[in-house]
Order: C-alpha cells, then sequence, then structure tokens
C-alpha cells in the first residue's frame, strides 16, 4: 500500500512540475509570439486603418495567451462591423473574418437599418430608403417592407418610405408618389387589393392621388393634391 501511495504521489509530483513549467513556457511573450494578423476578405465599408490600430492596441501575449474575445469585442465596435470571427493560425498567425453590415435603409433619421432588421450606426452616401419606427421595431418595419416589394413587383412599383406610427399603423409612399394608408392589421390583404386594382383605375393618376386609404373593409379612398377625396372604390 505504502509503495502503491509513494507512486501515486511521485507521478503526481511529476504531473505537477510538468504543467507548471508548461504553464510558465506559455506564458512567456516571446513564446510563439504572434508575428501577424491576416484579414480573411478585403473590407468593402470598415476602414482598414482602424482595423490595424485596433489589432495593435488588443493583441498582447503569445499564440495561446492572446486574448480573443477581447479583441473580438474591440473589432465589433468598428462602424460597418456586424460580426467578428477570429481563429489561431500556428504558430504565429491570427485570422480575422469581419462580417459587415448591409445597409438596407435609414432609421429615424439618426441611424441605418441592415438586411437583417437589426439598427445600427453609420453614415452613408447611398440612396436609401426611409424607415421610421418605434423603438425595438426596426425588424418588423423591414419585415413589411419587404412584403411591399414582393407585392408591388406585379405593378412594377418600388417603396421609398415606411412609417409606423405610435399605435402601430402603417403608411407607405411609393415611387410614383402615392402614400399607402394601411392602418395596423390585414396589411397584406390590403396590398393585395391595391394591386389588383391599380393598373385599371389608379396607374394613370400619377400626380392627381397622393393617398390611398386601404383601411376600408370593402373598397378604398383617394386622396388629390389638395387633400380633397375624389374617390372611393369596391
Amino acid at each position: 500500500w505504502l509503495k502503491n501511495l509513494s507512486g501515486a504521489l511521485f507521478a503526481l509530483g511529476v504531473w505537477l512540475l510538468l504543467d507548471g513549467a508548461l504553464h510558465y513556457a506559455v506564458h512567456q511573450p516571446n513564446f510563439l509570439p504572434i508575428r501577424s494578423v491576416r484579414l480573411a476578405a478585403v473590407p468593402v465599408h470598415v476602414d482598414a486603418e482602424q482595423v490595424l490600430q485596433v489589432v495593435r492596441n488588443g493583441v498582447r501575449g503569445n499564440f495561446f495567451t492572446v486574448d480573443i474575445e477581447q479583441l473580438r469585442a474591440e473589432l465589433e465596435k468598428l462602424a460597418w462591423v456586424r460580426q467578428v470571427n477570429i481563429r489561431r493560425e500556428f504558430p504565429n498567425r491570427l485570422s480575422v473574418e469581419l462580417a459587415e453590415h448591409q445597409a438596407l435603409a435609414h432609421w429615424n433619421n439618426q441611424a441605418l437599418v441592415n438586411v437583417q432588421g437589426d439598427v445600427f450606426n453609420a453614415v452613408t452616401s447611398a440612396m436609401l430608403p426611409e424607415f421610421t419606427g418605434q423603438t425595438g421595431h426596426s425588424a418588423q418595419v423591414a419585415e413589411l417592407y419587404a412584403l411591399c416589394n414582393t407585392q408591388l413587383q406585379g405593378v412594377h412599383l418600388q417603396v421609398l418610405s415606411v412609417v409606423q406610427s405610435p399605435r402601430f399603423a402603417w403608411q407607405v409612399r411609393l415611387d410614383n408618389g402615392m402614400v399607402l394608408e394601411l392602418g395596423s392589421e390585414e396589411m397584406q390583404a390590403r396590398l393585395a387589393r391595391f394591386v389588383q386594382v391599380y393598373p385599371y383605375s389608379l396607374a394613370t393618376q400619377h400626380g392627381v392621388v397622393t393617398t390611398v386609404d386601404l383601411r376600408y373593409r370593402n373598397g378604398f379612398a383617394v386622396s388629390g393634391i389638395r387633400g380633397q377625396s375624389l374617390s372611393k372604390g369596391a
């Protein structure tokens, strides 16, 4: 029994000694230091110089001890960066893959919305639709925008802006100058009604009809440039 115990204690001592030596070695800055950081692809919107600066400030330690999570968090603070994936490449390199935001629209005149419906802060000169909505509802606005564009393809119209009111009613402005009042329910059915009647009654009214109110159960109302009601269709 004593012989077995002494053997076990000896093995434990050797293991602890090796573990301590290994721990000491890998925590030495000169042991497998990071020599380079590789970007998986050239960024489109993200400033490469900013990425380089973050990497210079964020890479501490060696191949084993560099804090990848901290570096990822710092890179994700950069404008246009949506997600970051970092991998170690033995023996001395990091590979950084940046997923950039793809801007879908402006949001409340102060931010942007990406194609996933997330709000982010960045500056762009691109001509984008305008979204106005309530905090936390950007994905719903983006979803309605996609629905409208899909249904309006058949009549060759596009959405320029989507407005969600504080009471969660919807208003859509089209590239022909018309504004659609969709209310807060049955938006798909109301859009389908507009698409059905548009070629026959509204397509020739560019510049005359400014608003189409689709909140009626069995029809719609239109208003002209002076705000007067022009007609009501079934």
